[in-house]
């Protein structure tokens, strides 16, 4: 499949080192950057077959088969719509979009139109994300009775992340995942929260704490930081055992304690290139069985964490230029 990218910043050449490595199943067809120089170069040194200068003019190319969208979040929904409108499947660049109302609106333009779109949230699809999930619900933990996750890396300082207006902020950026994580885990019948962040000069969250109330009676405990860095575990406790996930948004094995705390088994994931060929994989299979989502991410599942993270905002008093 003839892969285009929408965008040219650091996570694109972070993503396409895997995707070189999978040539066999898809092919580095086309970029396109607000700038043609960059462009250019960008193509020459990934051996992308063309280069764009603007997003529209690579939109009108025949050859693009699929779209990876990586430009700013505040972009996201702007730029999917280009993408549908133009007939293009497109994967976007976690958050989907800046918030719940836009990836309504985008989802309901790609309904409309008959046309792939899935967010790259790419915990979603590592094979291990089952195996969380069948861990949990097997009983060998007894009563699950609550998880903690935590993600952080000291990455605040970056423009992107420390502006209202390009949506940044650590729990859009980073939270998603521990939210992820506890969703995957715990489902998402979140009966109330609590939570409380530290917000920087510029208006955003640099770090924050949420408790979820599950209507079953389970507890998330949810720490995201952009101003350092954190384990990046996930744990899951119950009255015979927990359950302790290295790495919550690239989940590389999971480590069972029984009751008397002892280590009883060691799951670990099976060998990948990076963990990102797994989005791409399921979005290039779905768009040949002519599907519109991905069967690891549900239109409906985007919506309803994009949901939870404007209450979360809200509930700090923070909102995006967009709401206001």
């Amino acid at each position: 499949m003839r892969i285009a990218f929408l965008g040219a910043g650091k996570i694109a050449g972070v993503v396409v080192e895997t995707l070189r490595r999978m040539e066999d199943e898809l092919q580095l067809y086309a970029i396109a950057a607000r700038d043609a120089e960059r462009a250019g170069a960008f193509a020459k040194e990934f051996g992308f077959e063309k280069s764009y200068g603007s997003y529209e003019e690579m939109l009108r190319d025949d050859g693009v088969e699929l779209v990876y969208i990586n430009t700013p979040h505040s972009h996201h929904a702007i730029h999917m719509e280009m993408c549908i409108n133009a007939g293009k499947p497109v994967l976007c660049e976690k958050p989907f979009t800046t918030t719940a109302a836009e990836s309504r609106r985008v989802l309901a333009l790609a309904e409309q139109k008959g046309v792939f779109a899935e967010e790259a949230l790419w915990s979603r699809y590592v094979p291990l994300a089952e195996t969380v999930r069948e861990v949990v619900n097997s009983g060998r933990l007894g009563k699950i009775v609550s998880l903690h996750a935590n993600l952080g890396y000291n990455v605040g300082h970056l423009e992107r992340l420390n502006s209202l207006n390009l949506s940044g902020g650590a729990l859009l950026d980073i939270g998603v995942y521990p939210l992820t994580f506890a969703s995957i885990c715990f489902g998402n019948d979140v009966e109330s929260f609590q939570s409380t962040a530290l917000m920087s000069a510029s208006g955003v969250d640099q770090q924050s704490i949420t408790q979820l109330l599950y209507t079953n009676g389970r507890r998330a405990y949810i720490f995201c930081t952009s101003i350092s860095l954190t384990d990046r575990s996930g744990s899951v406790y119950g009255t015979e055992g927990c359950a302790v996930v290295d790495n919550v948004n690239n989940f590389q094995k999971i480590e069972i304690f029984n009751a008397k705390n002892e280590l009883v088994e060691i799951i670990h994931a099976p060998e990948q290139i990076s963990g990102y060929e797994y989005q791409f994989r399921s979005a290039m299979s779905a768009i040949r069985e002519g599907k519109l989502e991905c069967a690891e991410l549900p239109h409906a599942q985007i919506v309803i964490t994009m949901e939870l993270m404007d209450r979360i905002r809200h509930s700090w008093g923070m909102y995006y230029p967009a709401e206001n």
